[in-house]
């Protein structure tokens, strides 16, 4: 398969895969903040790290960075909609949760990024 399609193919999976999980998690939370936004960015974090992990083990090749990483993982995630929405909040007033949102997005996706990283290598190193 080409590389092309496999990006193609990983990032439609992706795509649908945010939108779904977004609107499953909101539907959920009665809040301002954006809880399905922070779930699908750290689960791809997460997902990201495990991958990567995996790659470095030697367990997996190109076709699987593709598809996973680079395909799904990146039609999963959303800077974008984590700016917007960030944005959104501080103009309306939600400082609080516009920071709160900063800090956890960046400290979870981290944390779950090297978590990931951590079991790929663990499990397959």
């Amino acid at each position: 398969m080409s590389d092309f399609l496999l990006v193609a193919v990983g990032g439609a999976g992706g795509a649908v895969l945010r939108y779904l999980t977004d609107r499953a998690v909101q539907a959920r939370h009665g809040t301002v903040f954006p809880w399905g936004t922070f779930t699908v960015n750290v689960v791809g974090s997460l997902v990201l790290g495990l991958l990567t992990g995996v790659l470095a083990a030697g367990v997996a090749g190109d076709s699987v960075r593709l598809l996973l990483g680079v395909g799904l993982c990146g039609g999963l995630t959303t800077y974008s909609t984590f700016s917007y929405e960030t944005l959104r909040l501080a103009e309306s007033g939600a400082r609080f949760f516009a920071v709160a949102n900063v800090i956890a997005s960046v400290a979870a996706g981290l944390g779950a990024a090297s978590g990931g990283y951590a079991l790929g290598r663990t499990l397959f190193g």
